[in-house]
């Protein structure tokens, strides 16, 4: 098994078809996690994952989020099978990779992932963010226009940002250290992800498998992924609410800034206690489980590997 050599092509394509397959499934929670993390102790338009997902899709529809679909299967298909990769290569002689092994195999999958993605994540956050500010300023107009003696206030006219400009409008003042926005929190959150459900997802699904050299059954794969994801995200849920914070370009009203990680630990530990660190972890645990249960089933199946194999046969 070691010295099996494995199709780069074929993981990507694989975990490129496993994130979208999960994502179209959870990305409603996804959205809800982000504007749960987001709200501070001031304007709260939401009161829980429920009450957010409902008046997301009052107002925006189902797919309102449908951005997470392009912006998120990058993501997944580049840590499964920057995983793959590393692991191959730290069992090269021979050996049955060791709990370290798996874990420095892990991390060098979320280090790859980060630098490739978060752009992508940071745009996420902006798009996903834009309905809870949209809807905060509806509010606060609404109430202004009640309180107004006229009472014929102009109401405001609400636009949809795209991801095309906030990257131009990053870029034209930035640079392209503005995409990176929350780098080092992005580390934070998604390397002990890495190390975390990588090496549980493993051992976990070894205790489906009868034989070392045949694949555990599919509901296996399945159950390990929720488990492993599900776990790895509660872990690194503070981490991800600084992330989401520092990544969010607009501010509802009376809502803090941050200049870094440190100031944005402090302020939430200050203003918010420390159960804000586990803003939007219930919403997680359930984007993660199924997302990575959902994946790990799809990216066993081998899909990109068959489809690579009926190439030639096509040609000729």
């Amino acid at each position: 098994m070691a010295d099996k050599q494995i199709s780069l092509p074929a993981k990507l394509i694989n975990g490129g078809i496993a994130g979208l397959i999960g994502v179209t499934c959870v990305f409603p929670i996804d959205l809800a996690k982000t504007r749960l993390q987001n709200q501070q102790n001031g304007q709260r338009m939401y009161t829980s994952m429920s009450d957010c997902l409902i008046k997301t899709i009052r107002s925006e529809g189902y797919f309102g989020a449908a951005v997470n679909l392009t912006l998120v299967t990058p993501e997944k298909a580049i840590k499964l099978a920057a995983n793959d990769f590393f692991r191959h290569h730290l069992s090269k002689d021979g050996k049955k990779l060791t709990l370290l092994r798996e874990m420095l195999a892990g991390c060098g999958a979320g280090t790859c992932q980060v630098i490739v993605t978060t752009p992508m994540e940071m745009l996420k956050i902006q798009l996903q963010d834009a309905g809870r500010i949209a809807a905060q300023k509806k509010l606060m107009a609404a109430q202004a226009q009640l309180s107004s003696a006229a009472g014929a206030a102009e109401p405001a006219v609400e636009t949809r940002t795209t991801a095309m400009q906030i990257t131009r409008e990053l870029l034209r003042s930035k640079g392209i250290a503005g995409l990176y926005k929350g780098l080092g929190a992005t580390l934070l959150r998604d390397v002990p992800f890495s190390i975390v459900y990588f090496p549980l997802f493993a051992n976990l699904n070894k205790l489906g498998q009868k034989d070392p050299n045949v694949k555990a059954p599919f509901y296996v794969s399945f159950l390990s992924g929720c488990v492993a994801g599900s776990t790895a995200a509660v872990a690194v849920n503070p981490c991800d609410v600084i992330k989401t914070r520092l990544q969010s370009l607009q501010r509802g009203v009376n809502e803090d800034t941050y200049s870094g990680i440190l100031d944005c630990t402090k302020k939430i530990w200050q203003k918010e206690g420390p159960m804000a660190f586990l803003k939007g972890a219930y919403c997680r645990a359930l984007v993660i489980a199924p997302l990575f249960g959902i994946a790990q089933v799809v990216y066993f199946i081998g899909i990109a590997e068959f489809l690579l194999d009926m190439l030639p046969k096509h040609r000729a």
